[in-house]
């Protein structure tokens, strides 16, 4: 255990060096700082998030996530990115961005994630999702009088260092004097280099206001709408997989997450999600003439519904979270999902104290936060308390987790 902490604690000291060591913008393209960084919709659809009910989100750029449940080394990862984003909008200005129109933007804020978990019983789980802005209710990219300034200046700058370069390299060819051409060379490449720069200083211009703007917005009210789909298999200890689960954690979902600001320190955030699966039903048969009762198997069709709300208080660096997530099965008992898939045999009859399926508790309450280590790093970080229908405590769960934009 001694040996694994150390590890551990080496392996988040390389993440967060790595992470923060790059630069905040890629040279020629435009990467504004984000509202928030919170973990991939995928490993919101998994549960294994810090927080179940989390910020809405708009990261244009690459991302990466570790999910950590114990001190154990699961390869828990998974990545993110915006393609329409990328291959439309991320230019040197931000003027096509802002003269699309609404459909399009929407379309800009298209997510895909893909992402991959280790369970405490070593079963693997494989999963993706997608994820759309519907409502976005402060953009710091179409603030545009925060900007109006910047590309007239650094256009004006472009125009007047490409005169001087123009007059430096005409008097460098026709002077006598060789004494003046070691300054003229000089001053040739002091205005080469601030033209090479200009797009990187034009873009630093923009993060920097968009920086004050978001600031002034971290919680500002937006609403996202995702759906994804997780596979669950059993799998051995050389990680090949077997068999797929049959429960809960093998199934599709959709989502509706959305906040709300309350003042300026202060945010409500909601979800609404339905998950869609298949149960697998373990009982006993017995033959009503001999009384010989056999194992038995069935799958039968479930839904689960999920709604919960999460308060959060904090600012753009760091916040702090409670929030209460409840969760409901469309056929509540075993036995009522087995009488809508398996019709038994004559001469038999279920034995019904031993229809089992896997159970759902119900109740979590949650509390934790996150804190902005770094431009491009966020820790989050919390626990999870689980409870049953009747309030009585199942689990106490500490999860952390990381998220990293690929600058």
């Amino acid at each position: 255990m001694f040996y694994i902490k150390k590890i551990l604690a080496l392996l988040f000291t390389i993440i967060f060096v790595e992470c923060s060591a790059q630069t905040e913008e890629k040279a020629g393209k435009l990467s504004p700082k984000e509202f928030s960084i919170p973990p991939s919709p995928v490993f919101d659809l998994m549960g294994v998030t810090p927080s179940q009910i989390n910020k809405t989100s708009d990261i244009k750029d690459f991302k990466v996530d570790w999910s950590f449940k114990s001190w154990r080394l699961n390869p828990n990862i998974a990545i993110q990115s915006q393609p329409f984003w990328e291959l439309l909008y991320n230019r040197k200005s931000l003027k096509k961005y802002q003269q699309a129109n609404p459909f399009m933007r929407k379309l800009a804020s298209i997510d895909v994630s893909a992402g991959t978990v280790q369970t405490d019983e070593n079963d693997r789980r494989i999963g993706f999702a997608t994820k759309i802005n519907l409502i976005k209710r402060k953009d710091p990219l179409l603030a545009k009088d925060l900007y109006a300034d910047i590309d007239p200046q650094f256009d004006e700058e472009k125009k007047q260092l490409e005169t001087d370069l123009k007059e430096l390299k005409l008097k460098l060819d026709t002077t006598s004097n060789i004494l003046e051409k070691p300054g003229l060379r000089d001053q040739i490449r002091q205005k080469q280099d601030a033209l090479v720069t200009i797009n990187s200083r034009r873009i630093a211009a923009i993060n920097e206001r968009a920086a004050i703007f978001i600031s002034e917005n971290w919680n500002s009210a937006s609403l996202d709408f995702a759906f994804g789909r997780v596979y669950t298999y059993q799998s051995d200890s050389a990680g090949s997989l077997k068999k797929l689960r049959l429960n809960r954690n093998t199934g599709w979902g959709i989502w509706l997450n959305g906040g709300l600001p309350i003042g300026k320190r202060l945010m409500l955030s909601g979800l609404i999600r339905t998950t869609w699966y298949e149960e697998e039903l373990n009982f006993l048969l017995r033959n009503i003439n001999t009384g010989v009762e056999q194992e038995q198997a069935a799958v039968a069709e479930n839904t689960i519904y999920s709604m919960g709300l999460n308060l959060r208080y904090g600012s753009p660096i760091y916040s702090f979270f409670v929030e209460f997530l409840y969760e409901r099965k469309a056929l509540k008992t075993p036995e009522e999902a087995l009488k809508e898939t398996f019709q038994e045999p004559a001469n038999t009859q279920i034995v019904s104290n031993t229809v089992k399926w896997t159970v759902v508790n119900p109740n979590s309450l949650s509390f934790g936060g996150d804190w902005r280590v770094g431009k491009n790093v966020i820790l989050n970080y919390g626990m999870r308390w689980i409870l049953d229908s009747n309030l009585k405590s199942k689990a106490f769960v500490p999860i952390a987790g990381i998220s990293c934009m690929m600058r």
